[in-house]
């Protein structure tokens, strides 16, 4: 039997009290010897939590510790690409929060750090693993929708205290990159298809650009709208329409996918049921606004990142998957300063450039294939 994977957490922020911390605990092929965070209540609680874990305020020090075969990376996104080509480098599996880096420059360095190890990197795109989009998926691939005729998205957090790192673009990315940037990933995973096209607009209330509008071409022609804010309630929803239906997706409010026939009938007896659910009240609501541990996704994408590590399989989303979602937040910040639409031409292929450039003087470099959107 292969034995557990011994793991190693960087950092023990927000997400990684209220997900990672729970989750691995209840994955029985990992083990948690090591965790590294600079802040000392946030070390201490950490600690309580996982008192068999060694205890570092540096978390480079972890990544000099032999015995560490992976590292999940949950620090601030100005340090993600730094830690995890250094651990890269130190020979160990990574997975990274997202997003992958604060620009493309950053997340070119860390895909050709990535092609040089030839380890297992995954990105944190942990919806992905969520049963609910990953039904969702299969009845589109199955054509429940028919032909697909647009798309509409929103991801909106309440107000919280933030702290000083997540209140600026520069250091935590705004909403394009905090809550953006796994929309994006579920477009290309739900609908089978790549982002063309870009037009996007901002606003700043609270923070740094914390509210923003996107807009998607993909390649054959669909539209997707999407509002992203850190300064509104709580909603997570997705809506897919196609010629013989429309699919909803609410990681909030339902259990379940739901596809609506395009029929006034149906429309009528649909409303009639909203109306009923919500004079009943909707317990998963409160239980989804109360903690992201309870999101189921944060263990099942964990797991199958420990799986592609002890059987030395390919780990998806990976750090692919990451770049081309950050491609997509570049191009949304030139049209949000510009005001015009940015054409996506091979966003892939251009990083691929600098990873070749930046890599070309490496001997054995791993070309192991990029993740695709299907994968």
């Amino acid at each position: 039997m292969t034995a557990p994977v011994r793991v190693g957490l960087l950092g023990c922020g927000r997400i990684a009290r209220l997900a990672h911390l729970g989750a691995l605990s209840r994955l029985r092929d990992v083990n948690l010897v090591a965790l590294a965070e600079a802040d000392p209540r946030r070390r201490a609680e950490a600690s309580r939590r996982a008192p068999a874990a060694t205890t570092l305020a540096d978390y480079r020090e972890l990544l000099d510790m032999p015995d560490v075969e992976a590292v999940i990376v949950a620090l601030p996104p100005s340090l993600h690409a730094d830690a995890a080509i250094t651990a890269l480098e130190r020979g160990k599996h990574v997975y990274l929060e997202k997003p992958m880096a604060l620009n493309l420059a950053e997340g070119a360095r860390v895909l050709a750090a990535w092609r040089r190890s030839g380890l297992v990197g995954m990105i944190g795109f942990n919806y992905r693993f969520n049963h609910l989009y990953e039904a969702a998926r299969e009845r589109i691939c199955a054509g429940r929708l028919g032909e697909l005729v647009i798309a509409r998205s929103v991801f909106s957090t309440s107000i919280r205290p933030m702290p000083d790192w997540e209140q600026t673009r520069a250091r935590g990315g705004g909403a394009l990159l905090s809550l953006g940037s796994h929309h994006i990933d579920l477009v290309r995973f739900l609908l089978s298809r790549e982002i063309r096209d870009v037009s996007a607009s901002w606003r700043t209330q609270r923070t740094e650009h914390d509210t923003a509008v996107l807009q998607l071409r993909l390649d054959d022609g669909v539209l997707v709208q999407s509002f992203f804010s850190l300064s509104g309630v709580e909603e997570d929803r997705v809506e897919i329409y196609g010629q013989a239906g429309k699919l909803t997706v609410d990681r909030s409010l339902s259990l379940a996918v739901e596809i609506s026939p395009t029929t006034q009938r149906y429309a009528r007896a649909r409303q009639l049921a909203r109306t009923l659910r919500a004079a009943r009240g909707i317990p998963h609501a409160i239980d989804k606004i109360m903690s992201p541990g309870r999101e189921p996704s944060y263990r099942a994408a964990l797991a199958h990142f420990a799986a592609a590590v002890r059987f030395g399989r390919r780990a998806t989303p990976d750090f692919c998957d990451g770049y081309l979602s950050l491609a997509v937040v570049d191009a949304a910040e030139q049209c949000a300063t510009t005001g015009s639409w940015v054409s996506l031409a091979d966003p892939l292929d251009a990083g691929l450039e600098m990873v070749a450039a930046s890599s070309a003087a490496g001997q054995g470099a791993s070309r192991r294939p990029c993740g695709v959107a299907d994968a």
